[in-house]
């Protein structure tokens, strides 16, 4: 087991919109895990969105997993690799995983590995409670992280994966 990587996991999403909440329960799922396997090398962090104060919180890592729902046609997950991006995409007050990672290069010289854990959802309405698929998806994204962040040298590998 690796523990000298340091990782955060940061989920964001709105748990008042169903399955926009996926992030955010993968996060209270992935810490109640990792203090049973005594992993102390993962940190967590969750959030309604992105903001560019993330960029110092970020900076601290290696690896950053940035875990969100997804209104994308995938099966079920996809863990895909983040290369940072000047691009200013940003709604209100939200900014992307791939904003801030720049951003922290950009002002803490820090260029932590970066990924972001999609996770399918299926129902957006404003009401508390993940749906039954959608908490299945979560299920099988959290078996598949499970031995990356106990390995993370094999997080590539997985990622490169995911998208095939």
């Amino acid at each position: 087991m690796d523990q000298n990587h340091k990782i955060l996991i940061y989920g964001y999403g709105n748990p008042g919109r169903q399955d926009d909440g996926l992030g955010n329960f993968f996060v209270e799922q992935t810490e109640r895990w990792a203090k049973q396997e005594s992993l102390t090398n993962l940190s967590f962090d969750s959030n309604y969105q992105l903001n560019i104060e993330d960029a110092a919180n970020i900076s601290v890592h290696d690896i950053v997993i940035f875990v969100d729902a997804s209104l994308e046609e995938i099966d079920n997950f996809v863990l895909t690799e983040i290369t940072p991006s000047s691009k200013v995409e940003f709604s209100m007050h939200s900014v992307s995983a791939a904003f801030v990672v720049k951003l922290c290069n950009d002002i803490y010289y820090k260029s932590p590995k970066s990924y972001l854990l999609h996770i399918k959802g299926y129902e957006w309405e404003f009401k508390q409670g993940i749906t039954p698929g959608a908490i299945g998806n979560l299920s099988m994204a959290m078996e598949f992280m499970k031995p990356l962040l106990k390995y993370p040298e094999k997080i590539v590998s997985a990622c490169q994966a995911t998208n095939e």
